[in-house]
């Protein structure tokens, strides 16, 4: 797994339990170090025994837990730059749901050995859209539900997100967009300096 999947698992604990609860999750998982390399990659098992222990430190489920870190990855302010390069995505949250299938490309064009997830969205009329979410490690759609509902509040939509467990070697989540401008979303502008 790329270093920067683990070191945004990593982070999420730190910035929202604090480094204690980092060093406990470091333990439990037998790191043996305490920060993860972003530009390293990691055997897919170390990550999935750090989900597991960042899990039980943390008293959450599993599944809750990835959809936190999917919140944070969009909310938290040590981390604008994603907020920043997904808001790209459109001027509203329709068109940033259109825009998911380009993300994988456009995040190896930063960071070329990334894996994202594949992201196939589907259009079913009535505001209605499955997104399919396909990766070799489950879990990766509880992590895209959070951000999409993370999304959502940014762009002031407001949406119903379902996870409808794993079908076809792709996890399904269901999305029902019930307002575009249900409130007021949070200021955005291309310039980083501009806000």
């Amino acid at each position: 797994m790329h270093g920067m999947i683990n070191r945004a698992v990593e982070r999420f604990v730190r910035d929202t339990y604090g480094r204690s609860a980092w060093g406990r999750v470091t333990q439990r998982a037998a790191l043996g170090f305490s920060e993860f390399e972003a530009m390293l990659s990691y055997d897919d098992a170390l990550t999935d025994r750090v989900i597991a222990a960042a899990s039980a430190v943390l008293g959450k489920p599993r599944d809750e837990m990835l959809e936190d870190i999917g919140t944070y990855l969009v909310s938290h302010p040590n981390v604008e730059a994603l907020r920043r390069l997904l808001r790209f995505g459109g001027v509203d949250f329709p068109e940033f749901l259109h825009s998911l299938d380009e993300l994988p490309g456009r995040a190896r064009l930063a960071v070329p050995d990334l894996v994202i997830p594949d992201l196939d969205l589907r259009e079913h009329g009535a505001q209605f859209y499955t997104l399919r979410v396909r990766h070799e490690m489950p879990g990766f759609g509880h992590v895209i539900v959070g951000l999409l509902r993370a999304m959502a509040d940014d762009y002031g939509a407001l949406v119903m997100l379902d996870h409808k467990g794993r079908r076809e070697g792709c996890e399904v989540v269901e999305i029902r967009l019930l307002s575009v401008t249900h409130a007021e979303g949070r200021s955005f502008a291309l310039s980083a300096g501009a806000m």
